[in-house]
């Protein structure tokens, strides 16, 4: 098949989707009101309160949910063939994730800009409220380390991408004071600023590479984990606009830029598919993903179709941001239509390759050798690997396959494919990008879920502004995270990822469902429990089976154990939940009965 087909197929069904499903939420489920005056004005404090243009919002919020998972899940999903992957990307985010989203940035809007954990606490009572806290942090550490091992994989032992990676940050600095203080309100002029010295980065990694300073930045894993979650916890406690909101809005306009070009070559080189539609491989036994295609799929791709790690920037950051609730349909079921979109292409750049060239970059040597022999002739590789100037092969995780997947496409566009190898480091920064804003906002989100607790039993933790406070639940949560990364691989560390991430979505969209009831709306409750049901059925399955499958068999009892609490957690909220619809259905059916009395 050719993949011009599948890019116009996602633009068409998302576009419509965001006309009349998007016109259908905002009028009817949720009842938007743009006069209502929101949170980042009536508790505006300059450090988390801040109201933003809406564009730097948008740029914000994609930038901090759309992290690896639209990227890495639908490239590993691949293993599958393009047609299951391709499926749930669109259905997923129309109907469960972009809904999702929404709802639970309307709800924390509703709430002052409240965590979802207080969100749970006003809808479901007191019990819920604190076993959600507690899985939403559990899950958060969890999502983080899924996150992180990514970049981690991509950039050991690569000083080109580690200084390209890294200098964004003081990129990000510098725009985020040229926007407050030198020239505020200059946003397009400060946005070409950004991304021309983005580039510039690139074009000097081969420079950096090849002086003393590449020797300086080349890092083992272990030294780029720490690395990594100590940027974590400074990124958690600098003011909003000086680190998060410049380098998420440079970072997602530098991706969008990116996947429209990816598309347009796409368009030039009209790739074929080379994976087929179905493989072998949904019935399980992949050398990737270990499980059947239900319910491993749905775990694997989780971001690009539905994610719960949304829920906890739709209700952490970017609420304190929005200037006008009108912004919340753009932000919210906007937002995620792209990172769908995102994902179709990442399916896109890893489908197009041959299939033994996928698995020889996404399997180790040893596993490699044992597959059919079929799968193991590959084609194009040892030129890939020439013009990148890089060993490919052995690579698991997602993101170099991804890379190269994109160096192929845009190396076949005529005068481009003398410049494969800047491509392919493009691309890694590109990838990485997206992991670390994700990483940023969900590390800062984490401190205040952290202080909302500690609040509780030490009044002071509570207040946002103490810097005692801030500096150690900071630390807290990247110490967490950064832990499991250290000791942890991919194929241990993502599938619990996927596991907690949709059963933090489960939850999320129960929350929201209450929500809805309780404020009449129970002729639409259909529209978040529907996916709901379908969520916790699937990840519910995949995570038991994970558990008896990937880690007790092979002694991982520590994921193991975070497995079967996240699950339990998750089960009781669905319970309370359950228990508070009767509950409000029942009084709501009662009404007219007494209306007539």
């Amino acid at each position: 098949m050719n993949a011009i087909y599948l890019v116009l197929i996602a633009a068409l069904v998302l576009i419509l989707s965001y006309r009349f499903y998007g016109a259908f939420l905002k009028a009817k489920v949720l009842s938007i009101d743009s006069q209502r005056v929101t949170p980042a004005f009536r508790l505006k404090d300059n450090h988390d309160y801040v109201p933003t243009n809406r564009l730097v919002v948008l740029g914000h919020h994609f930038a901090a949910i759309a992290g690896a998972g639209p990227l890495i899940g639908p490239v590993l999903a691949t293993q599958f063939g393009y047609l299951p992957g391709t499926l749930w990307l669109l259905i997923g985010a129309v109907l469960g994730g972009a809904v999702h989203d929404v709802v639970i940035l309307f709800a924390s809007i509703r709430y002052d800009g409240k965590s979802l954990a207080e969100i749970a606490k006003g809808e479901l009572g007191n019990f819920s409220g604190f076993i959600t806290s507690l899985a939403i942090i559990l899950i958060l550490i969890v999502a983080m380390a899924g996150l992180a091992i990514a970049v981690v994989n991509a950039l050991y032992k690569s000083p080109w991408g580690t200084f390209t990676v890294g200098v964004t940050i003081p990129i990000a600095i510098f725009i985020g004071v040229y926007m407050r203080f030198i020239r505020p309100g200059r946003i397009l002029e400060a946005t070409l600023i950004g991304v021309s010295l983005i580039i510039l980065g690139v074009i000097g990694g081969p420079f950096i590479q090849e002086i003393a300073l590449g020797r300086l930045l080349t890092f083992n894993r272990e030294q780029i984990t720490v690395i990594l979650a100590s940027y974590g916890f400074i990124a958690a406690i600098l003011p909003v606009w000086l680190l998060l909101a410049p380098r998420d809005y440079l970072s997602t306009y530098m991706k969008i830029g990116t996947i429209l070009l990816l598309a347009l070559g796409v368009v030039i080189v009209r790739p074929v598919l080379q994976m087929p539609a179905v493989t072998e491989f949904i019935h399980g036994n992949g050398p990737i993903i270990p499980g059947k295609v239900w319910p491993f799929m749905f775990i694997t791709i989780a971001c690009g179709a539905l994610s719960g790690f949304h829920s906890l920037i739709a209700s952490g950051t970017t609420p304190k941001m929005l200037s006008s609730e009108r912004d919340i349909l753009p932000v919210g079921y906007g937002g995620m239509l792209i990172e769908s979109f995102v994902s179709v292409i990442a399916l896109i750049a890893a489908a197009h390759l041959y299939p033994a060239d996928y698995y020889a970059i996404n399997t180790l040597p040893e596993v490699f050798r044992n597959l059919d022999p079929v799968l193991q002739q590959v084609k194009e590789l040892p030129w890939l690997s020439e013009v990148i100037g890089e060993d490919i092969s052995g690579r698991p995780g997602g993101a170099v396959s991804l890379a190269v997947g994109m160096t192929s496409i845009f190396s076949r566009i005529p005068f481009f494919a003398h410049l494969a190898s800047y491509w392919y480091h493009f691309a890694i920064m590109f990838e990485a990008l997206f992991i670390l804003t994700t990483i940023d906002a969900g590390t800062r989100v984490g401190r205040y879920l952290l202080q909302e607790m500690g609040g509780k039993i030490y009044k002071p933790l509570g207040n946002l502004k103490w810097w005692p406070g801030v500096l150690l639940t900071g630390g807290l949560i990247s110490f967490a995270w950064g832990y499991l990364v250290y000791g942890g691989t991919v194929t241990t560390i993502w599938p619990l990822f996927g596991t907690a991430n949709q059963l933090l979505g489960t939850m999320a969209l129960a929350i929201g469902t209450t929500f809805l009831i309780r404020r009449g709306k129970q002729r639409y409750m259909w529209v978040t429990a529907v996916p709901m049901l379908f969520l916790a059925v699937t990840t519910i399955t995949a995570g038991i089976q994970n558990v008896f499958i990937n880690y007790y068999p092979k002694g991982n009892y520590l994921l193991s154990a975070i497995s079967v609490i996240i699950i339990i957690m998750i089960i009781a909220v669905l319970f309370d939940s359950a228990r508070q619809w009767l509950k409000l259905l029942g009084q709501e059916s009662r009404k007219p009965m007494e209306n007539k009395q």
